[in-house]
């Protein structure tokens, strides 16, 4: 069970963003990649909005939400050494929070795939949902 760490240096989201695996959902965008230091046993997390999904109360309550996802999920489903990021997309803060849930705990299934050998997934199946993007 890993510690959940915040990324905060611009130098860290744009490495995940190049070198690491990337899953879109309808709610939301996970990247994911590999720390560089070693024998750490926690994750880190970064959130990004962009200003294309509206004004600057939607980025916060979209951002509030993120976090309270992480929160919730992270602790028992995140890989340890991994630096994930999570992008809002323009309905991440009206979407039901269950819906939510459910696309956040689909893309670390599907991140956790191409980030571990085959004889290391231990995560539980999850349905896809029906609205996934990609």
């Amino acid at each position: 069970m890993p510690e959940v760490l915040v990324l905060k240096k611009r130098k860290d989201f744009v490495r995940v963003a190049a070198k690491g695996v990337r899953v879109a959902t309808s709610t939301l965008i996970l990247q994911a990649a590999q720390n560089l230091s070693t024998d750490n046993q926690f994750c880190r997390v970064g959130y990004t909005t962009t200003k294309k999904i509206g004004k600057a109360h939607i980025r916060n309550r979209t951002r509030r939400r993120m976090r309270a996802i992480v929160r919730e999920l992270f602790p028992q489903r995140a890989l340890a050494n991994t630096d994930y990021v999570l992008i809002g997309r323009y309905n991440t803060a009206d979407c039901p929070f269950d819906k939510l849930k459910g696309d956040l705990c689909y893309g670390l299934k599907k991140l956790h795939k191409q980030l571990l050998p085959e004889e290391q997934h231990n995560e539980p199946d999850i349905e896809k949902p029906a609205d996934i993007v990609g």
